[in-house]
């Protein structure tokens, strides 16, 4: 089954569902309306689950075509898609999810584990390193399953949709680039760029191609680094930055047992080679050079403590050269310490002095965060020759994909590719600063791309925003945009909730989560008429034409 024969089949229940509303429309008036989830980490996932729930009690769910995610808002599709027909169980799935976020983690050794599995592939990046050790953290899960397990039993539900964007397509779109489609979408049939339109078999992304042709298969991509590769925007890269090396320094305080089954392993089986542990403990070091730096610590001390124990490891042979290292006073204070290129150094000369699994895992993620890599997978328009693809997506091997907040925070291209023909777009927006910044910047990117959107006219100032707004436009979808947090559910303590569900925390506690449900329910509850009105409006625009 493709996408236009679920579509149809889904039509079918939104069809049903209109005459239980009692709102009167033939077959062929059916409209098609998208749910978007906007990205806001736990904030968006447990929002999105609120809502949902609402929706569902008002007997709106049913209604819903197309169901579409940015970062936070994927981890609750993710949760949700898990059951086959949840939205016909929508109550039972809810207490189980809220049940698996309130209760314990997912421990360090299966995260480990994880994290060593994910080493094996082709291409590790941090986005392997933030499924293991952050996405469990907050969805208390590793859930193996694919995007191609969830399609077998998915019949009842709206179609599901995640979206992420291509890091260099961005870097281009940034530049003035015209020609760039940063806008990607993973869904259970394909994956490919919204805009562009090409595609490949999600079973089949991440493989390596040559010109359309699979050269090299790889597994199909897990639920869980999925949610990884859309949701790892939390902030910005300073914060993240930091998070991770704090990570990784975590990583060592649990690593004791296997550093010594090293150390144990290695002389065993050469007496004269340098000791695992001291191996471990430049890395170590190395981590807190890192920290030192971006705390604005002075990481000398550190630095020369490496250097003299990499000479000794190497038996006076591997004279390592700091960066910035010069000869006079004035030579040293001028020079700038450039941490970048002493981790790389010391990656470089440990790399050629010990080996074992776990060294080369912490040794890869340490290579990982001097280079910055995300996401990065097969190309799958690799080498092949079309004209309608942006050249610059045909030439590289690999492309490197990320959270779509850091472009757009909200998936509405997904939903504005034209096949899709889309009546009304329901935007539940879950962001962190302005609650108008999506639709605006998506109606400024519409103009430019002469796609049509309805214009986005706001009396209300970011600070206090309302619970609805409706944008209509002339041969455009209409577009009902719903903020978090508003004054009509939080009255005058906005800035409060804002404050108690700022996206940088640990994970919620069982009332933090029932309480935020409550708050972004009620942005359903309290509009069920006027979405009703809109449901209405749009069937009588389909009419007319």
């Amino acid at each position: 089954m493709n996408e236009e024969e679920f579509v149809a089949r889904r039509r079918e229940t939104v069809f049903q569902s209109m005459q239980k509303l009692k709102i009167h429309c033939s077959k062929d008036e059916v409209p098609n309306i998208a749910l978007l989830g906007s990205g806001g980490g736990q904030r968006a996932m447990v929002g999105l689950l609120g809502s949902l729930v609402q929706l569902d009690k008002a007997g709106l769910l049913d209604c819903v075509l197309y169901l579409s995610g940015v970062s936070g808002s994927t981890w609750c599709m993710a949760s949700l898609y898990q059951e086959p027909d949840w939205s016909t169980k929508l109550e039972t799935v809810k207490d189980q999810i809220i049940e698996r976020l309130s209760g314990p983690g997912v421990s360090w050794g299966d995260a480990f584990a994880k994290l060593k599995k994910y080493h094996k592939k082709d291409f590790f990046s941090l986005t392997d390193v933030w499924a293991a050790i952050a996405i469990t953290t907050y969805v208390k899960e590793i859930d193996e399953l694919t995007l191609t397990d969830q399609w077998d039993h998915l019949s009842k539900d709206p179609f599901p949709i995640y979206t992420v964007i291509d890091k260099q397509c961005k870097k281009e779109k940034e530049k003035g680039g015209d020609k760039e489609d940063p806008w990607f979408e993973i869904s259970p049939l394909e994956a490919g760029y919204s805009l562009t339109g090409a595609f490949v078999e999600t079973s089949s992304f991440g493989s390596k191609f040559e010109n359309g042709s699979k050269k090299k298969p790889q597994d199909e991509m897990d639920m869980l680094y999925l949610q990884a590769l859309c949701g790892s925007a939390l902030a910005d890269r300073g914060e993240i930055f930091k998070f991770l090396w704090e990570i990784i320094k975590d990583l060592f305080e649990d690593l004791t047992p296997v550093i010594e089954s090293d150390t144990f392993e290695e002389m065993r089986k050469e007496p004269k080679a340098p000791p695992a542990y001291k191996c471990y403990q430049v890395l170590i070091d190395l981590v807190e050079v890192n920290l030192a730096v971006l705390n604005g610590k002075d990481p000398s001390a550190l630095v020369q403590t490496i250097k003299t124990t990499l000479e000794e490891l190497g038996g006076g042979k591997n004279h390592l050269i700091i960066p910035g290292e010069k000869s006079t006073l004035a030579e040293k204070q001028a020079a700038k310490f450039d941490v970048k290129k002493f981790t790389e150094h010391v990656i470089k000369d440990l790399s050629c002095l010990f080996s074992s699994d776990s060294f080369d895992l912490v040794l890869s993620i340490c290579k990982c965060m001097t280079q910055w890599i995300w996401g990065r997978n097969y190309n799958f328009l690799h080498k092949m020759k079309n004209e309608t693809v942006p050249p610059g997506l045909l030439k590289s091997e690999t492309r490197d994909y990320i959270d779509a907040g850091l472009l757009l925070n909200s998936p509405y291209f997904s939903v504005l590719r034209e096949e899709r023909d889309i009546d009304l777009i329901i935007s539940l927006d879950f962001s962190e600063g302005d609650p108008f910044m999506t639709v605006k910047k998506t109606q400024k990117l519409c103009e430019e791309l002469n796609i049509p959107f309805p214009e986005v006219i706001l009396k209300e100032k970011a600070k206090n925003p309302k619970d609805f707004y409706v944008f209509k436009g002339k041969n455009a979808p209409t577009v009902i945009h719903i903020p978090l947090f508003n004054v009509v559910n939080c009255g005058e303590n906005i800035e409060a909730w804002r404050n108690k569900y700022d996206t940088i925390q640990g994970s919620y506690s069982r009332k933090k989560i029932t309480d935020l449900m409550d708050i972004a329910g009620k942005n359903i509850s309290n509009n069920r008429e006027k979405l009703l009105e809109q449901i209405q409006a749009v069937i009588d625009q389909k009419r007319h034409k």
